[in-house]
C-alpha cells in the first residue's frame, strides 16, 4: 500500500481526492497548508506528495523548494487552477514531477498517481546484485546469472557475446570468482587494443633476442595466469595467425614463446568475449571455424541495455553508490521520475558504460539532492532554442512544423499520439523542451490533463 500526502486548502477537493485515492488502495494523509504538511512529513515517509499550487502562507512553489532542500525523494504531483499554467511550469523546473489543472477528472488523477508511484525512487538494492556484483533483476539477466552459476564450477571454456559496454568482463570475473580457480590470478587481455606483434609477445611471451629490443626473456600472460583464468576480451579482433597460436594453447595446453622452440605447459582456463557476430566472421573467412568451435563450448549472451530497460533504476542506484564511495563531495540521492522516464526510454548504444557516464555527468551538475531532467544531456531530453540557443528541430526530430500554426499544432498532436500522451517523449520527438511544449499546447488549446 502506497502512502500519499495531499496538501490543499480547498476542503472539498482535499476530501474528495482523499476518498478517491483510498478507493484506489492508497493510504492517504491530508494537510491544509505547508505547516501541517511539514508536521505530517516529520511523522512518517510518503511515497507521493500531491500539492496545491495556490495556498495561504507558503504556496506550492515555496513548499517544493523546502522539500527538495531537505532531501525529500518522493515524487510531487502539482495541482493548479486555470490561469496558473506558467506557475505550474515553474514548479516543474523547481522539482515537481508532473501537474494537473483543476477540475481534475477522477480517472486522470488515478492514472497519474499510479504512473508516478511506479517511477518513484527505488530502495538501495543495487548492492545485492547477482554473481560478481552484476546488477540486474530482469528475466534476461536472470538467464545470465543462471548460466554463470552453471558453468563456473567446471573447467569449460566460456564465450561471452555482447555489445560494447554491456559488462562482458564482469561476467568473466564472476565465472572466475565462483570457480575452483578463484585463488589463482585473473588476467584480462584486450585483443583489440594491441598491435599483432605486441599482443603475441604479451600472450605467449618471448625469449631473449626474439626481436629487436628483446634483451631478456619474458614468460607471457598465459604463463602468468597459471592455475588461474585468462580473459581474452574482443577475441574476434585477433589476427588469423594469432588465432592459430591460440588454438594450439586450447588443444595442447602448452605455449611456445616468440623466438623459442621449446613448448611450456600451462594450466589456465580461457574465457573469451566479443561484440562481433563470430559465425558471420567465420563465414567471411576472418575467423577460424575450428577456433570458434573450441571457444564456443558454453556461450553466454549478455543482453544490451535496451533489452532490459527495467534494470535502469537499479543501475542508476549502483552508479550513484559508486560515486558516493569515491567522491569527497555530495552526490545526489535519487532521480526525478520524469528524468528516470527519459533514462529508461533512451536506446543506450553504449549500454551500461554509457549510462554510468551520463549519471556521473548529471551528478556533477546537481546542486540539490536529486537529478532532474535539466541535468541530463541534450540528446536525452530534447532541446529548445529559447533555453539552449539551438535550432528548434534537433538531429533526431521526427516531427517538423510547417510555416503556419496549423502545421505546428498538427505536429504536436501527432507527437503526443505516438508517445501515448507522455509529454517528455513528445517534446523529444518535436525537438523542444517540456516548457515550450506546455506553452504551445496551451496556445493551441490542446488538452493539458
Amino acid at each position: 500500500m502506497s502512502r500519499v500526502l495531499i496538501v490543499d486548502d480547498d476542503v472539498a477537493f482535499r476530501l474528495s481526492t482523499a476518498e478517491l485515492l483510498r478507493l484506489d488502495g492508497h493510504e492517504v494523509t491530508t494537510a491544509c497548508d505547508a505547516v501541517e504538511a511539514g508536521e505530517a512529513l516529520d511523522a512518517q515517509e510518503f511515497d507521493l506528495l500531491l500539492l496545491d499550487l495556490r495556498m495561504p502562507g507558503t504556496d506550492g512553489l515555496g513548499l517544493i523548494e523546502v522539500l527538495r532542500r531537505r532531501g525529500e525523494r518522493a515524487p510531487i504531483l502539482m495541482i493548479s487552477g486555470f490561469g496558473t499554467i506558467d506557475s505550474a511550469v515553474d514548479a516543474l523546473q523547481l522539482g515537481a514531477d508532473d501537474f494537473l489543472t483543476k477540475p481534475v477528472e477522477p480517472d486522470v488523477l488515478s492514472r497519474r498517481v499510479s504512473e508516478l508511484l511506479e517511477r518513484r525512487p527505488l530502495p538501495d538494492r543495487a548492492a545485492e546484485g547477482g554473481p560478481g556484483g552484476i546488477v540486474g533483476e530482469t528475466p534476461a539477466m536472470a538467464k545470465v546469472f543462471e548460466a554463470i552459476r552453471q558453468v563456473a564450477p567446471t573447467e569449460t571454456t566460456v564465450l561471452v557475446f555482447g555489445e560494447t559496454g554491456t559488462g562482458k568482463e564482469l561476467v568473466a570475473h564472476a565465472v572466475h570468482d565462483l570457480s575452483c580457480r578463484s585463488r589463482g590470478p585473473f588476467v584480462p587481455v584486450n585483443c583489440a587494443a594491441l598491435a599483432e606483434g605486441v599482443l603475441e609477445s604479451e600472450l605467449f611471451g618471448h625469449v631473449r633476442g626474439a626481436f629487436t629490443g628483446a634483451i631478456r626473456e619474458k614468460p607471457g600472460l598465459f604463463a602468468a595466469a597459471d592455475e588461474g583464468t585468462v580473459f581474452l576480451d574482443e577475441v574476434g579482433d585477433m589476427s588469423l595467425r594469432l588465432q592459430q597460436r591460440l588454438l594450439r594453447v586450447l588443444q595442447e595446453r602448452e605455449v611456445t614463446p616468440m623466438g623459442g622452440v621449446q613448448a611450456r605447459p600451462v594450466n589456465v582456463r580461457v574465457i573469451a568475449a566479443t561484440h562481433r557476430d563470430l559465425p558471420a566472421e567465420v563465414e567471411a573467412g576472418r575467423f577460424r571455424d575450428d577456433l570458434y568451435y573450441r571457444l564456443n563450448v558454453f556461450p553466454v549472451r549478455l543482453p544490451p541495455l535496451r533489452e532490459r530497460r527495467a534494470d535502469v533504476p537499479l543501475l542508476i542506484e549502483a552508479a550513484l553508490s559508486r560515486l558516493r564511495e569515491r567522491s569527497t563531495t555530495e552526490v545526489p540521492l535519487s532521480v526525478a521520475p520524469m528524468a528516470l522516464r527519459l533514462l529508461q526510454e533512451h536506446n543506450w548504444p553504449g549500454n551500461v558504460r554509457e549510462l554510468f557516464s551520463v549519471v556521473e555527468r548529471a551528478a556533477i551538475r546537481v546542486e540539490g539532492s536529486r537529478i532532474e531532467v535539466q541535468h541530463l544531456p541534450r540528446e536525452l531530453r530534447g532541446h529548445d532554442p529559447e533555453t539552449e540557443g539551438g535550432p528548434a528541430a534537433g538531429k533526431g526530430t521526427r516531427y517538423r512544423a510547417g510555416p503556419d500554426s496549423a502545421d505546428e499544432r498538427a505536429a504536436i498532436q501527432a507527437a503526443l499520439e505516438e508517445s501515448n500522451g507522455v509529454r517528455a517523449r513528445a517534446a523529444e520527438l518535436l525537438g523542444m523542451s517540456r516548457t515550450t511544449l506546455w506553452r504551445k499546447m496551451r496556445e493551441y488549446g490542446l488538452p493539458l490533463a
